[in-house]
């Protein structure tokens, strides 16, 4: 019973992240397509109702791990289009922008 409840919890877990994964894409965007990630954290921060000028620790490694999970993901990276302009180790955060229309 126990091991079925923390497979339960998993699986609500993951759907959490994904929803950060995609209010980091959706910030990325409205950002021009790439920012620094303090810029990015508190941007979302904002947007959920939290003081960007004391954001939880808590709050900023949750979103930090959301990128960094879904960018080591070959197909959640591909389906949030994220990347690090500068190479591993960067702190500048970029998303595809989508092709637009001519």
């Amino acid at each position: 019973m126990q091991a079925t409840t923390q497979k339960r919890r998993k699986i609500a877990a993951k759907p959490a992240t994904d929803h950060l994964a995609e209010r980091i894409r959706e910030t990325l965007l409205l950002l021009g397509g790439e920012a620094h990630r303090r810029d990015v954290i508190a941007s979302v921060a904002r947007e959920t109702g939290l003081d960007i000028k004391n954001i939880p620790e808590d709050f900023e490694a949750a979103v930090i791990l959301s990128f960094e999970e879904a960018l080591r993901d070959e197909v959640r990276r591909a389906a949030h289009g994220f990347y690090l302009k500068f190479g591993e180790g960067s702190h500048r955060w970029s998303v595809k922008l989508p092709e637009t229309a001519h």
